[in-house]
């Protein structure tokens, strides 16, 4: 007993000896802490004071694990932009500054991820994995860190690749009404990015939940979510998470980019951005300007779309093409956020609902659509088919509203408008379809050569189908060189138009078919107004609620 008495006696002494050791040792550290005060609540804001050391873009902390963005910093007070439920919150709540500007979650952990802008997961599958966190509000690279445009971004879209060509670090608007397909062409681009090496960054801006439901859905079925970070905020969450989402998905898109790697970014739509925007200014009494938008909502369109840029092979040589699309009203591209657009971005691709209703799908206008830098990245192969196909589609644009008054046509003219029709009919391509790029150079040197003029109207789709599965046949030696900066060759011309024409051969007319006089699309339309029916557009799951 007395030995057992002494042993605990023993570890009695040496636990109070580490305490007392343990005890002496620590010195106490005040870490200050800035506290404010809720003095009043709002729909997506907060007034904030007690906070004199608060800068610009800060993060401050709320009751329930709640964040939001000092937006106005008065003398006074502090107009805060609140990221998330807020119904919680009370006047006279304690705010703690962070110290920090809002950041988000960078790193190949998100590839594959839908994510809100603050970086947490909405697909139910944990966690988001990173160790890096980057600003969602960066500089953009500077004018001496960036390269010129010489790489094509291939969409998969005929009209597009030739006509309205799309480079590498390139910003290209798409614009039109609503339910035209705008959404629609910006998922046939990513889905055309497998197995080309380019990342894809998807962020949906104040989207009904449908409609982003679909478009994911569409991203899983063709497997592109493997490559695609998708960031989403829906109709009914607070306008402070609308307004960070796109510059979130470019700060997780610039990280990639800065590694070296091309990424593309659609931001659909910068429609919902602007009103969220305006919706934010309005309620912290920033003075509204035309049509009711702030003074600076061309400053946080342009600084978000100027980080998409092709940086030097010294910085990595990585690119960042921007996608951002708008949503006109009445095909009113001259209204005030679409043209503030326009001015920012190196070209448009816009969406013509009479043509959407004509069937025409895409409905891509070429007229009113520019790419002002793609023409230099877009490969020689296609330059050397385009140019003539532009010309003559616009002749045929021109000629085809001239035929609506009925007036008599020669036969030049009647040429002109029935090599235009197969021209329209060879750029239409249904959704989630993209087409390769030997099959789209098959194409167009078979419309240039007007190789397709013999084929009767009825049966151009099919006719463009076997032209593009006999692309599939050229020589190895001949696909190479689409890729390179060399022209066509006439020897390659000669052996792509042996390989489509024999493929047309089954579409000639025969010996006894009668040459009935093409009837333009504009008199198609009239038999249909005069009918008192619609033409209606066929099937193209593209035109989805975000469209």
């Amino acid at each position: 007993m007395n030995m057992d008495a002494e042993n605990l006696q023993t570890v009695f002494d040496s636990a109070f000896s580490g305490i007392s050791q343990a005890r002496e040792a620590f010195t106490p550290h005040l870490r200050p802490r800035e506290v404010g005060t809720i003095t009043s609540i709002a729909t997506g804001i907060a007034k904030v004071s007690g906070l004199p050391g608060v800068g610009f873009d800060e993060v401050l902390k709320f009751p329930g694990d709640m964040y939001g963005i000092a937006f106005n910093v008065d003398e006074a007070e502090i107009g805060v932009v609140l990221l998330g439920d807020y119904w919680h919150l009370h006047a006279g709540d304690e705010v703690e500054r962070r110290g920090h500007v809002v950041d988000v979650p960078v790193g190949d952990g998100l590839i594959g991820r839908i994510i809100n802008p603050m970086g947490r997961p909405l697909d139910g599958k944990g966690a988001v994995l990173s160790g890096t966190r980057l600003p969602v509000e960066r500089p953009a690279p500077s004018i001496m860190d960036r390269a010129p445009v010489t790489i094509p971004l291939q969409t998969g879209i005929k009209v597009i690749d030739a006509l309205i060509p799309v480079g590498r670090g390139q910003r290209e608007l798409i614009l039109g009404d609503r339910q035209t397909g705008k959404t629609a062409i910006a998922l046939d681009t990513i889905l055309n990015q497998r197995d080309q090496n380019v990342l894809c960054v998807y962020c949906a801006i104040g989207q009904r939940a449908s409609g982003v439901a679909k478009v994911i859905a569409a991203l899983r079925e063709n497997g592109a979510l493997a490559y695609t970070v998708v960031v989403v905020t829906e109709g009914n969450d607070p306008p402070g998470l609308a307004y960070m989402a796109p510059y979130a998905a470019t700060s997780i898109a610039e990280h990639f980019m800065e590694q070296g790697r091309d990424v593309l970014v659609v931001y659909d739509d910068l429609t919902h951005h602007a009103r969220a925007y305006r919706e934010l200014s309005l309620l912290l009494r920033r003075p509204p300007g035309r049509e009711a938008f702030p003074g600076d909502i061309f400053y946080i369109h342009s600084r978000l779309l100027e980080r998409a840029t092709h940086l030097r092979p010294e910085r990595g040589g990585g690119s960042l093409t921007a996608l951002p699309i708008i949503e006109t009203e009445a095909q009113d591209i001259s209204a005030y956020i679409p043209t503030n657009l326009i001015s920012i971005t190196d070209g448009q691709i816009y969406l013509s609902p009479s043509l959407f209703e004509l069937g025409v799908l895409p409905a891509v206008d070429v007229g009113k659509s520019v790419s002002r830098v793609g023409g230099k990245a877009q490969r020689a192969a296609y330059r050397a088919v385009a140019g003539d196909l532009k010309l003559a589609y616009a002749q045929f644009e021109e000629l085809e509203t001239f035929s609506r008054f009925g007036a008599r046509l020669d036969d030049n003219t009647r040429k002109i408008i029935g090599h235009g029709r197969r021209i329209r009919a060879c750029l239409k391509q249904p959704a989630f379809s993209p087409v390769s790029v030997p099959a789209q150079i098959a194409v167009l040197l078979t419309l240039t050569a007007g190789l397709f003029d013999g084929v009767p109207p009825d049966r151009m789709d099919d006719a463009e189908t076997a032209v593009r599965e006999a692309a599939a046949t050229l020589p190895d030696e001949v696909v190479a060189r689409f890729d390179t900066a060399d022209q066509l060759s006439d020897e390659d011309r000669k052996s792509i138009l042996d390989v489509t024409r024999q493929a047309l051969e089954a579409f000639a007319p025969g010996p006894n078919a009668t040459s009935a006089p093409e009837q333009t699309p504009a008199a198609d339309t009239d038999a249909n107004a005069q009918a008192g029916t619609k033409a209606k557009p066929e099937a193209r799951p593209e035109s989805t609620p975000t469209s």
